[in-house]
């Protein structure tokens, strides 16, 4: 733990976990309950009860009688929206973050720690490996990553799972086994269930896939710098990166992979998603983009038009009222860094929705 904050230094006093009460989350907490202590920290523990299962409820009473032996603060968020028939286990996880982001958000706190260790850098890598992801999806998990504002650490994705257990046995602590985990009906279980024999096979353990990604995750580095770097000096923004335009002249100078990992990276910025859309989706707007024929669409909550030679992306705007020109005029009054430029009608309509109050009325 205290390797892991060596490297990454965070500079909080609170971090949340989230503890479901696996043995990977209560190792996760009761370890920086352990590193917290001997620097000064709080550890808050977080159990999400998604109401999937009748003995959710009582889990996360386990858990408190856990966190309340060791001293740790502990709440229980409960899932309380209908639930949807199909893809549940994501829903589920969209869930949990929102849960868990909106206590932190809340409460001031900005750090939050999950349980994910070197079983599940191995197993992701394979599964993105199935779908066909590119650098960035083999590159599996990150160590750190931000989600809507919040700092997301894993401090244990280099620890193999039967370390966790044993460390949970020192300390006279029991957890609960998730029956879904052995469900082969989810892909992942399958996955899981395989990789004793890659390892036996083959010789390729858990930690050589994890390795690999480490390995991609240095190319991933290199290449998120250099569209960085593009988008910073050739990629014009808007309203505090609200908007985006890029001429397509640049455009057909760019490498294809910084076309992909552009145009990626700017929808999910900007249509305010957790994730981008379908590589294919992806993939298919790069082929028209630069076609005549090409007269707009909308693609992961963003309106992605050609006007004037460039193309313009920004939030895409469902029932916005229309935008009378004195309007306009009087909006480019206040905002004098618009004034002279020939701007898309629909960017316009956007830059006046998000900046004047009311605007639905006014117009």
């Amino acid at each position: 733990m205290r390797e892991f904050f060596n490297q990454y230094p965070l500079g909080e006093k609170v971090i949340a976990a989230g503890v479901s009460g696996g043995a990977d989350s209560l190792a996760l907490v009761l370890r920086l309950k352990e590193w917290a202590d001997a620097e000064g920290c709080r550890v808050v523990a977080l159990t999400v009860d998604h109401r999937l299962r009748k003995e959710s409820a009582e889990e996360a009473a386990y858990v408190g009688e856990v966190m309340a032996r060791f001293g740790i603060e502990h709440h229980v968020l409960v899932w309380t929206d209908e639930k949807p028939e199909n893809s549940i286990e994501e829903a589920a996880r969209e869930a949990r973050y929102r849960l868990l982001g909106e206590w932190c958000r809340k409460n001031g706190v900005k750090v939050l720690a999950t349980g994910h260790h070197l079983r599940d850098q191995a197993e992701t890598f394979l599964l993105r490996l199935i779908r066909g992801s590119g650098v960035d999806g083999l590159s599996g998990i990150l160590p750190i990553s931000e989600r809507q504002g919040l700092v997301i650490i894993r401090p244990q994705l280099g620890d193999e799972p039967e370390m966790l257990r044993e460390y949970l046995k020192k300390r006279g602590v029991d957890w609960v086994e998730d029956p879904s985990n052995e469900n082969s009906d989810f892909l992942r279980v399958k996955v899981r269930k395989f990789l004793p024999v890659l390892e036996k096979e083959l010789g390729l353990g858990m930690r050589r896939l994890a390795d690999t990604c480490r390995v991609l995750g240095r190319t991933r580095g290199f290449v998120s710098r250099e569209a960085d770097k593009i988008l910073q000096h050739e990629v014009k923004s808007f309203d505090g990166g609200a908007a985006y335009a890029f001429s397509l002249g640049q455009w057909q100078k760019w490498h294809e992979e910084m076309r992909y990992r552009l145009l990626k990276q700017i929808i999910v910025s900007t249509g305010r998603r957790n994730y981008a859309p379908e590589a294919g989706e992806i993939l298919r707007l790069m082929e028209v983009l630069p076609e005549r024929e090409f007269g707009g669409c909308t693609l992961g909550g963003c309106e992605i038009l050609p006007f004037r030679k460039k193309i313009w992306i920004f939030p895409e705007l469902k029932q916005a009222p229309l935008l009378p020109k004195k309007e306009w005029e009087a909006f480019v009054s206040g905002h004098p860094e618009y004034e002279g430029k020939v701007l898309p009608y629909k960017l316009r309509r956007f830059l006046w929705c998000r900046n004047i109050p009311n605007a639905e009325k006014q117009a």
